[in-house]
């Protein structure tokens, strides 16, 4: 049974509770990094196909980083906006150090 989050601010704790492992949050981290730099590329490219890369290399780091360093299931299977959106606020925390890189 899942539990219902009524706002993103009541999922994160539950979100970062599934983010413990250091190697977990830095495979996040460069996912993130890559993804900014695809979409800065295709933008002065205007290689447009390459944005289907993005769930690729997204998601590719995040489960490496869930299935064998965190050994849990992706919090994105369950919850997948506000999985996608704790991603981008965990990258911002780990780059202003709110949370340990």
């Amino acid at each position: 049974m899942t539990k219902e989050y009524k706002n993103f601010s009541e999922f994160y704790p539950f979100y970062l509770s599934q983010h413990e492992n250091k190697t977990c949050r830095r495979l996040h981290f460069l996912g993130s990094v890559m993804i900014i730099l695809l979409v800065l590329y295709v933008a002065l490219s205007a290689r447009w196909s390459l944005f289907l890369l993005i769930p690729v290399i997204g998601y590719g780091f995040a489960w490496v980083g869930h299935f064998f360093f965190e050994n849990n299931r992706p919090a994105t299977f369950t919850y997948p906006v506000y999985s996608l959106i704790g991603d981008w606020v965990m990258f911002k925390d780990i780059l202003i150090g709110k949370i340990k890189f």
